[in-house]
């Protein structure tokens, strides 16, 4: 039985060491991280109608389930003319036939990102987001800041709709509590239109409901640095802040800009449509490790990374044991696909190369959601069955 070594425990990693048993592989998974964290789902922490737990859903249990090895160690080194990885623990490792690289990214530095929480950072960033609120919420009023960054030379590792869900959800739970006039919320981002990679549709439907619940915006300013009380922007101008949620761009891992793979001009490590990494035989990069080709408005989503994870492990089928499925593609599938969530509802996102839509869906879109969360762990698990394309 050939073997398979995956580095990174998050949603691509788990994705692909799933794909790669499905047909047959002996399959290890190396993680820096007990939990496999579902970061669709962790806009709820800090609003308080998830708790943490449920959104860290232990790794061995997948692993049990599935038959994969998981090993609990810290990627420090990939040599790819060597074929071999280095990890923190175990020391040098070539002790497999293919790897999948899917350790995900680094973030974009900013001058005082230790004043700013991220709802796409260490997963402790959620929790530590909830006793902050919670905080401002005892003391009855403030100003609240949420934005997120650009990568000029990646645009497609810019994540901003979770910042956009926890702002609504935040919105949602001081209405409720009767308080939301007695703060100030404002949305920033250097770009003019942050969210476009949804299509107009979607843009035009999020200014609505801006005016209607009172947001303030603050865009197409670069960011100069963070402070502890606020954002400073390019043009000297400064938006006070007693709470500052910002998630910033993907860039490429510490460990590829020190290792001999083949990389985009962000750090993102080059593939060919069917996620092998250019020209290394046998390696395979998937999810937010990859540098993406397609068209200018792909996004890296989840959605994505668990089709490329599969692709790859298809593919590799294909490639070196002359299975007779055809080999996949990944980049005819790219779209945009988001519920985003407000708390008391969700407006459906879907963009394609060829169409775009925007569906409100109040109520119900805020428990559909809710049931994927559900799904996602059950289906993890063996015990519904997995959706295609879900």
């Amino acid at each position: 039985m050939k073997k398979v070594l995956i580095l990174g425990g998050g949603i691509a990693g788990v994705a692909a060491a799933i794909a790669f048993r499905k047909r047959g592989f002996e399959v290890e998974v190396v993680s820096d991280r007990e939990f496999l964290f579902i970061y669709p789902i962790a806009i709820w922490i800090p609003v308080g109608t998830e708790r943490f737990r449920n959104v860290a859903f232990p790794l061995e249990k997948v692993a049990r389930k599935h038959g994969f090895s998981l090993t609990l160690d810290t990627v420090t080194a990939i040599n790819a003319s060597r074929d071999s990885v280095t990890l923190e623990k175990a020391g040098q490792r070539s002790d497999f036939d293919f790897l999948v690289i899917a350790l995900g990214s680094d973030k974009m530095k900013h001058e005082g990102i230790e004043h700013t929480l991220s709802i796409c950072g260490a997963p402790e960033h959620s929790i530590r987001l909830k006793e902050k609120i919670d905080a401002l919420i005892e003391r009855g009023h403030g100003k609240i800041a949420f934005g997120f960054g650009g990568n000029p030379k990646d645009p497609s590792a810019v994540r901003g709709g979770p910042g956009f869900e926890l702002f609504f959800n935040l919105h949602h739970k001081l209405t409720k509590l009767g308080i939301r006039d007695n703060f100030e919320m404002t949305f920033f981002a250097p770009m003019a239109q942050p969210g476009a990679k949804m299509g107009q549709k979607a843009l035009d439907m999020m200014a609505v409901m801006f005016k209607a619940k009172n947001f303030r915006q603050r865009y197409g300013k670069k960011i100069t640095r963070f402070e502890v009380d606020g954002v400073v922007f390019e043009d000297g101008s400064k938006l006070e802040s007693d709470l500052t949620m910002f998630i910033p761009a993907g860039s490429g891992h510490s460990v590829f800009r020190n290792s001999d793979l083949p990389l985009s001009e962000a750090g993102f490590v080059k593939i060919d449509d069917f996620c092998r990494v250019v020209g290394v035989d046998g390696w395979y990069a998937v999810g937010d490790s990859a540098a993406l080709e397609g068209p200018e408005w792909k996004a890296k989503q989840g959605h994505i990374a668990e089709f490329m994870a599969d692709c790859a492990a298809n593919n590799c089928l294909a490639e070196h044991f002359g299975h007779q499925e055809p080999m996949r593609g990944y980049q005819e599938h790219l779209n945009v696909l988001c519920v985003m969530d407000t708390g008391d509802g969700a407006g459906f996102v879907y963009r394609t190369g060829h169409s775009e839509m925007f569906i409100p869906m109040p109520v119900v879109g805020h428990w559909l959601k809710k049931a994927w969360g559900y799904y996602y762990k059950l289906s993890k698990m063996k015990y519904i069955p997995r959706i295609p394309g879900m």
